[in-house]
């Protein structure tokens, strides 16, 4: 006897029900297997792409699902920043327990990497608070470079 075969059942409520399960489940369950499934697209979930959306500079001012949407791909791009930020301190942590004695030597670029990416994380995000949106960290680049047009570079990533 195969696995999804069950004997007979001796009830006849119980059967009349089950063949009417099969006879609405069946031809959804083929469906599924033999058409859907093989023609579906393999990915990860953790490994999602969004496509990109217009930016805030791009919106016109009464665009109100252009701003929103400008607004979710400005906290992605942030949550992902923050992350390689945090994946390159934590590199640089376990070079350092790893490599005590001599850690100033071995672990140097791994610090220089770091430094760099934070320097370049507060640029566009620094002091933009916990609620930031995209509207002020575009007018944060905006005075950014005004002063800089003025005043010179201010680090040698902005140049």
């Amino acid at each position: 006897m195969v696995q999804g075969d069950h004997p007979p059942d001796d009830n006849v409520f119980r059967s009349f029900i089950n063949a009417v399960y099969n006879t609405i489940d069946a031809p959804v369950t083929w469906m599924r297997e033999k058409v859907v499934e093989p023609n579906q697209k393999k990915y990860p979930w953790y490994h999602k792409q969004y496509r990109r959306v217009p930016t805030i500079d791009q919106c016109y001012t009464d665009d109100v699902l252009c701003d929103y949407e400008a607004n979710l791909q400005f906290k992605r791009d942030r949550a992902v920043d923050s992350e390689i930020l945090n994946i390159l301190r934590m590199r640089y942590e376990d070079c350092m327990m790893y490599e005590t004695p001599e850690h100033l030597t071995v672990c140097k670029p791994l610090w220089e990497r770091y430094k760099a990416a934070e320097e370049a994380w507060f640029i566009k995000y620094g002091d933009l608070g916990a609620y930031a949106d995209a509207r002020k960290a575009y007018m944060k680049q905006k005075h950014r470079m005004i002063w800089e047009r003025r005043n010179g570079p201010l680090s040698d990533q902005t140049k």
